[in-house]
């Protein structure tokens, strides 16, 4: 179940901080970013009516620092959809040395939009991904 969705962007002033490089939270809401645009360009509007994800975890793993103008990519992946959980990873790296920037994962639950109880991930859902 590895199909990745990724995104290339260049590394703003906003991101940095007062050393000078990317701000450590800054990574955790960028993974938090293409999670959530992967889930937009995949589900259909009838389910993300009646879905919702909630983070339950986060782990990251700082590899290298970054700076203001590098380029960089971001891929994310779901690495597995079971009962009502799935796991997605993340790996942020500049393409111009290579070099892996960050590795992290989240756990998220389903919940149904209406009642925000968790919810099983329906075959729907697992056949996106």
């Amino acid at each position: 179940m590895k199909r990745k969705f990724s995104k290339n962007f260049v590394v703003t002033k906003a991101a940095i901080d007062d050393l000078n490089h990317v701000n450590n939270v800054v990574y955790l809401q960028w993974c938090m970013d293409i999670a959530e645009q992967h889930w937009e360009e995949r589900a259909a509007q009838s389910v993300k009516d009646e879905y919702v994800w909630v983070a339950l975890n986060h782990y990251i793993s700082y590899k290298a620092a970054s700076f203001e103008g590098d380029e960089l990519v971001i891929e994310t992946w779901i690495v597995s959809l079971e009962g009502v959980k799935s796991e997605r990873k993340y790996k942020i790296y500049r393409p111009k040395d290579n070099k892996t920037i960050v590795e992290a994962k989240t756990e998220w639950c389903l919940l149904k939009s209406e009642t925000k109880r968790p919810s099983r991930v329906p075959k729907e859902i697992q056949d996106m991904f």
